[in-house]
């Protein structure tokens, strides 16, 4: 087959393929620090994080409980640790990411029956669920370390 316009030709196999030839002196924002994301975002990426961050919490917390039962002394040498200032801290580190995960969940579950899905209502929801995973986190420390 042969094609008498070419460029027309490729043209039309270019955008029928979606393929579209960019402006490359396009601006191009590469600095993290400059762009400005909305709270919803923010609360979005967060819920990512703390879902990876249980996710790896339960990896921690199956080999505790898997040490604890092997035998009397490392139970022991586990409940010995558990006190410690280190394996406190990563308590309340797993259980603010569960706080969090669990807040945000709700969050979207309630956003999904239709309630706040305005921009507004987005960024509201976005507020007290931060508010409220803030208050849990510190009432886990205070469990915690109390």
């Amino acid at each position: 087959m042969i094609v008498a316009d070419f460029p027309a030709f490729i043209s039309a196999l270019l955008c029928r393929y979606k393929v579209y030839i960019v402006n490359k002196k396009r601006p191009v924002n590469l600095d993290i620090g400059t762009i400005q994301l909305p709270i919803t975002s923010y609360v979005s990426i967060l819920h990512r994080v703390s879902g990876v961050v249980l996710f790896a919490a339960i990896a921690v917390f199956l080999w505790v409980l898997d040490a604890s039962l092997s035998s009397e002394e490392s139970f022991n040498a586990v409940k010995e640790c558990m006190g410690g200032t280190l394996c406190q801290l990563i308590i309340w580190a797993c259980l603010a990411a569960l706080a969090y995960h669990t807040v945000a969940g709700v969050r979207h579950l309630i956003m999904d029956m239709g309630i706040g899905e305005t921009l507004e209502g987005g960024q509201l929801g976005a507020k007290i669920a931060l508010i409220i995973a803030a208050v849990l986190i510190v009432l886990a420390g205070v469990w915690v370390w109390a």
